[in-house]
């Protein structure tokens, strides 16, 4: 864990002003008050490029408290550059705790996953949204999309799954998979696999997403039903793993990558979740093993 000094000399505490962090924080209760609806909200001004995780960084540093620690993770990954990046920001604007350890943290920033280990009611996780709007791959307006929603007119992502199914005997999407939360409005739970979609369901946990270039924040509240939408006769499924398992810890019940090493040309699969494989690995291997995914 790593609590660096806050340099209050250059920053307000958590970089933005607390006007703003007012603003959003009110578009953060109405959404958890009207779960999967899209509260509008004045994104601001961020020091990394929109499209890089700027609307779930604005709602945790809106969010996070001085006695609050952090993780983000990218792809399961906390050091990837998008990870690494948003945690140093996080670090030099608030001096609040970071970790990489998802039981000690009380706020997660994600890009893409949910952390394999069950996560407690205390905790929050901020998914960062490219693209909050189920609907936009059927209709291109912002106010046919609106409209679409309150009259709960989903026929066209029915179509959508229809149409996948004639041509290719199955749904083929992959991530951003559509759902309906608390049998109401349809949401776009962010580009996750397939494999983190049934967690959103009544989950302890609240779940918040930012979309910091479509200017969207929404929400789903502990115990919440979330539903995959499918047909009766072809039901929702995850991604699986038939016969494969991580080559450095040997779990094959969570989400695994399949790599290729374009040198050797050895393929093999590993969790996704790089902390949480770490923790489950055998003595005999340790972080600095040439071979496997760093924790450094």
């Amino acid at each position: 864990m790593n609590k660096p000094r806050f340099q209050s000399d250059k920053y307000h505490f958590a970089f933005l002003d607390e006007a703003s962090k007012r603003e959003i924080r009110r578009a953060t209760l109405k959404a958890i008050s009207i779960p999967g609806y899209q509260v509008p909200f004045a994104s601001r001004e961020m020091p990394i490029g929109r499209g890089w995780g700027t609307g779930g960084l604005q709602l945790t540093l809106s969010l996070i408290g001085r006695e609050d620690t952090v993780k983000v993770i990218d792809q399961g990954n906390d050091e990837s550059v998008n990870a690494v990046s948003i945690r140093k920001l996080i670090e030099e604007t608030s001096g609040i705790a970071t970790t990489t350890d998802t039981t000690k943290a009380t706020l997660i920033q994600t890009r893409h996953r949910i952390p394999e280990e069950e996560l407690r009611e205390d905790q929050i996780l901020v998914f960062q949204v490219p693209q909050p709007e189920p609907l936009r791959r059927v209709d291109a307006k912002e106010m046919g999309t609106k409209r679409k929603h309150s009259e709960m007119d989903y026929s066209g992502i029915w179509l959508t799954l229809y149409e996948d199914i004639v041509r290719w005997g199955e749904v083929t999407i992959g991530a951003d998979y559509p759902c309906l939360v608390h049998h109401r409005y349809l949401f776009n739970p962010s580009p996750i696999p397939r494999w983190d979609t049934p967690r959103l369901h009544q989950s302890g946990t609240l779940y918040l997403f930012g979309a910091g270039r479509e200017k969207k924040i929404y929400a789903i509240p502990p115990f919440t039903d979330v539903t995959p939408m499918q047909f009766d006769d072809y039901p929702f499924r995850v991604e699986s793993f038939p016969g494969a398992s991580c080559k450095f810890c040997g779990r094959d019940d969570v989400f695994l990558n399949e790599i290729y090493d374009s040198v050797t040309g050895d393929r093999h699969f590993q969790c996704s979740d790089i902390s949480f494989c770490l923790k489950n690995r055998s003595p005999r291997r340790t972080c600095c093993d040439s071979d496997g995914p760093s924790a450094h």
